[in-house]
């Protein structure tokens, strides 16, 4: 499903508390503050807001330079995205967490350590080709999507996923289709592929489908092998759909300071503890905007770009976003990672106040 987005620059509502000590929220204190570039009193703020805002918001971590700034956590009300009903959770450092649409970044990078590797197609091959059992939908457009419009959501299929989750939502066909690609590529032409954006979970799942094709392996066992296990993250899980298929565009669970190593090997062009995990190219490439996707927001690689304010100018952030408030911004040129969870689903108020937090911490900045 669609998240709901931030916009390119939300505006900020900090609350200075001179005095207070960091130590009572993310086990923070001024002198770590201070030693990462941030003014305390600042960060505090936002830390406090985190911890006693009315979001329903679960996990915040923040890491500069690769150092850990704060790292908190808040008892609240959640749903996986493969439950019907919420509960409530005491969630703390090692409790997993839905990351629902940010999923698709991680697929993303799966992507591109297959093509690194020969095992998937090239960005330029068409989709269709690839499928001959789809040999019939090669009509009225369809036979030009490219794998690299399905990575850049530019594929011009007839697809909405901004309303309401349920039945009449098409990302709820993608749990139970016996061929996630013919419900996909079935679907009418609304423009010409490469000429529009628009957010479709159906081209992650195709993706998918090929990925597993070309590594031989399932998506979960291809990203511990490859991405996980080299990145130290042990305690993580992928959802399955109606058909023990991993939902690839929504089911990645994982603690939030493990999704922040991912926020890292970006920031580090793929490379971690001397391997390069991921080719640089194509982390050069996912940290690059590709198309305009409305509201000051530009998408590319299955990754969403915008802007925030930081040290008295606009800064360009890469972020994983998904349903609910989960989000891994990524600012190269401040070197900072933020991962935020939260259990605001649906709920547009509840996803203004997590993307505010974000451009609250990174005000909060100031060297």
């Amino acid at each position: 499903m669609r998240p709901i987005l931030p916009s390119a620059l939300a505006g900020l509502a900090l609350c200075l508390c001179s005095g207070a000590s960091l130590a009572a929220v993310g086990g923070c204190d001024t002198a770590r503050a201070a030693a990462n570039g941030f003014d305390p009193d600042r960060l505090y703020a936002a830390l406090s807001e985190f911890q006693t805002g009315a979001a329903n918001l679960h996990g915040l971590v923040i890491e500069r330079h690769g150092a850990s700034v704060a790292e908190c956590y808040r008892t609240g009300k959640d749903r996986p995205v493969n439950a019907w009903f919420g509960r409530t959770v005491e969630f703390d450092a090692i409790t997993r967490h839905d990351l629902r649409s940010a999923s698709k970044s991680v697929t993303s990078l799966l992507w591109g350590i297959a093509q690194a590797e020969h095992k998937v197609p090239p960005s330029d091959a068409r989709v269709l080709d690839l499928l001959p059992d789809l040999a019939d939908l090669k009509t009225a457009g369809r036979e030009d999507i490219t794998i690299g419009h399905l990575l850049d959501m530019t594929g011009g299929l007839a697809w909405d996923e901004s309303g309401p989750y349920g039945v009449r939502n098409p990302e709820f066909g993608l749990y139970w289709r016996g061929s996630q690609a013919r419900y996909v590529f079935k679907r009418p032409m609304a423009s010409p592929a490469g000429q529009r954006f628009s957010y479709n979970g159906g081209g992650t799942a195709v993706l998918a489908g090929l990925l597993e094709k070309g590594v031989g392996m399932p998506l979960p066992d291809y990203a511990r092998e490859r991405l996980f296990a080299p990145l130290g993250i042990v305690d993580w899980e992928w959802l399955t759909d109606y058909r023990g298929r991993p939902l690839a565009f929504a089911g990645l669970r994982m603690r939030p300071h493990d999704l922040a190593r991912i926020g890292q090997l970006m920031l580090q062009r793929g490379r971690w503890e001397g391997r390069q995990l991921v080719p640089a190219a194509w982390i050069d490439a996912s940290l690059r905007p590709h198309v305009d996707a409305g509201d000051g927001l530009r998408y590319g690689y299955q990754w969403w770009h915008g802007k925030t304010r930081a040290l008295g100018s606009e800064r360009a952030w890469t972020a994983a976003i998904g349903n609910g408030g989960q989000r891994l911004y990524v600012v190269p040129a401040l070197g900072l990672v933020v991962v935020i969870t939260a259990g605001v689903y649906d709920d547009e108020a509840g996803a203004g106040r997590v993307n505010r937090l974000f451009d609250q911490v990174a005000a909060a900045l100031e060297r």
